[in-house]
């Protein structure tokens, strides 16, 4: 196995394993125990190999890259919008 289909597999199966995040946020409708800031470091993390692994002709871990920074944008996504939108308040 080459490095790139090694890290290519540990991206994928880290994002694989982060979509379990994105359905338990979607179905619990809240935000508990985690921080965006967190998630939103790992994103821009993951913008950023989108760039790097073609750059250095990584084209596996590229496409796992993709597949984990498309979950964090995901769940960061819902996270943000759980965290304006929460059951129960009422803003009158």
């Amino acid at each position: 196995m080459t490095p790139d289909l090694i890290n290519g597999s540990f991206e994928f199966l880290a994002g694989m394993v982060n979509w379990i995040n994105v359905r338990r946020i979607y179905k619990d409708k809240q935000v508990k125990g985690y921080s965006p800031w967190a998630f939103g470091f790992f994103t821009a993390w993951g913008i950023w190999n989108l760039y790097y692994y073609p750059y250095l002709g990584q084209m596996f871990s590229f496409f796992g890259g993709l597949f984990i920074m498309l979950s964090n944008t995901a769940w960061l996504t819902l996270a943000i919008y759980y965290h304006y939108n929460k059951k129960g308040d009422h803003h009158e």
